[in-house]
């Protein structure tokens, strides 16, 4: 069971075992917002909550102008698992401009793509096959990007995540 912790002025800094989250917040150092009161955890000096959010007592700064890497995961994500030409389930992504004509490795030249489109386009352009894109790739942004597990989050992170743009 992973943890999301907050900075104190409720950003996702990070996503942690529920056993750092439980030290963080015997050390003091936290406090837990939400729990999984199904599972908690017992040892043999008390039981207590298991942590699925823990907020940090002192504010601790997001850094802003990072860039978000580039990932297949993340392409996918992005795009809500659907193929950027037909809209069906994408399960691969494609090159706009294809890397044989200088496409570059990007958040604005890849999209999801289904595995029938993308055989089907090969290594041409949309507009050489007359196709649009649904939308316009960008890079994401925003704090829930940055932060490394947020893309298999739970249903007790959804209220402090912002939605993914």
């Amino acid at each position: 069971m992973r943890t999301l912790v907050l900075n104190a002025g409720y950003e996702p800094l990070a996503v942690v075992s529920f056993k750092r989250a439980l030290v963080l917040v015997l050390t003091g150092k936290a406090a837990i917002i939400a729990s999984d009161a199904d599972h908690p955890v017992i040892s043999t000096s008390g039981e207590w909550d298991r942590p699925s959010v823990v907020i940090l007592r002192r504010y601790v700064k997001v850094p802003t102008g990072r860039n978000v890497p580039v990932s297949r995961r993340g392409v996918l994500r992005r795009d809500g698992q659907r193929c950027a030409y037909c809209a069906a389930g994408a399960s691969t992504i494609d090159h706009v401009i294809p890397r044989s004509r200088g496409g570059a490795d990007s958040w604005e030249n890849l999209v999801a793509c289904c595995l029938r489109c993308n055989n089907v386009k090969g290594d041409r352009t949309p507009q050489e096959m007359g196709w649009t894109l649904r939308t316009i790739p960008r890079a994401p942004h925003g704090t829930a990007w940055l932060v490394r597990g947020v893309e298999r989050a739970q249903p007790q992170w959804e209220e402090f995540l912002a939605p993914a743009a």
